[in-house]
């Protein structure tokens, strides 16, 4: 097999998403046009970013195995968000590289602690990902009851919206290059051959836990980055709706293709599942549900969720045995 015909056959699990994407993006033509205009764009950037790093959380952790899905980004954004506004910014520790420093830290120290308890204490990593989600969503309460405070000065302009060249879309761009460079790497390879067949992956001389607690690290920082363009989006702090990004973040990686038994996934996917939840979401708000437009959309999300994961299953059950 030639090298371009591995990388058709390794990246084919694309074309699902590709395609939903172009049909997607022509009816947000035809039903919002203004969209592709270049405010249009550049809203969307700012409303989508925060959904595409939550996105690009849960692969590498996925693509890792075992079931790994991180029920917990949207609380640990959440929780990064409130604790921002309000033990940062309101004692006046406002400079960027606190804001960012502190993001990504927390993100990954959350991780890390996640990968200990799943990795050492043997306990499944839905349950692990499930308390957390629990724990952090009372403690962001605690911390904040309810949504208030603001960001600081720098981050206020942040969230018009007004430019495809925002500091938001930067910070987008600097997350795919993180994972770029994570691709270019042997970890990749690692975290691919762990996912996909762990005890292979174990005799070929990958060091499993390594890898494993890498991926969460690498998750954490993107949690990170997600909490402060979730920040710059609203200027201020919220703790509850961190907690509603767990959902479309899933569903979009599995509308991404990922493979929630792990060793498939990557940015691609993750990005255009993404995209796709929000062009849904999009076009679900141009039809009125009067009352229960709240609820129409949670339907539609959790139909497509359980649509992609057969669409997955079956792209699996024909591929043939090597």
């Amino acid at each position: 097999m030639s090298h371009s015909q591995r990388l058709l056959a390794q990246y084919r699990y694309l074309a699902v998403p590709c395609a939903l994407f172009f049909a997607l993006a022509v009816l947000a033509l035809l039903r919002t046009p203004n969209l592709f205009s270049f405010s249009g764009l550049a809203g969307a950037v700012l409303v989508a970013t925060p959904l595409i790093l939550c996105t690009l959380a849960l692969t590498p952790t996925v693509m890792a195995g075992r079931g790994t899905v991180d029920l917990s980004v949207g609380p640990l954004m959440g929780f990064i968000n409130v604790t921002l506004i309000a033990w940062l910014t309101k004692n006046g520790v406002t400079h960027p590289i606190a804001i960012f420093g502190w993001a990504m830290m927390v993100g990954v120290l959350w991780q890390i602690g996640q990968a200990l308890i799943i990795i050492h204490v043997r306990v499944a990593p839905i349950i692990v990902t499930l308390s957390s989600y629990l724990i952090l969503t009372g403690v962001n309460l605690l911390i904040m009851q309810r949504a208030g405070g603001l960001a600081p000065d720098w981050m206020m302009s942040w969230g018009a919206g007004i430019s495809l060249l925002s500091p938001v879309s930067f910070v987008l761009l600097g997350a795919i290059a993180l994972w770029f460079l994570f691709w270019r790497s042997a970890f990749h390879t690692h975290l691919r051959l762990t996912g996909a067949d762990e005890r292979m992956a174990y005799t070929a001389g990958v060091k499993i836990e390594t890898v494993r607690i890498g991926a969460h690290i690498l998750s954490g920082v993107f949690v990170g980055l997600a909490a402060v363009s979730y920040t710059a989006l609203i200027s201020s702090g919220d703790p509850t709706q961190g907690s509603t990004y767990t959902l479309q973040a899933v569903t979009a990686l599995v509308l991404g293709g990922a493979s929630l038994a792990g060793g498939r996934g990557g940015a691609i996917g993750s990005i255009l599942g993404a995209l796709n939840m929000f062009l849904i979401a999009n076009l679900l708000a141009t039809f009125n549900f009067g009352t229960i437009s709240g609820s129409a959309t949670k339907l539609a999300f959790g139909l497509i969720l359980i649509i992609s994961l057969l669409v997955n299953v079956l792209a699996v059950s024909r591929v043939p045995a090597r």
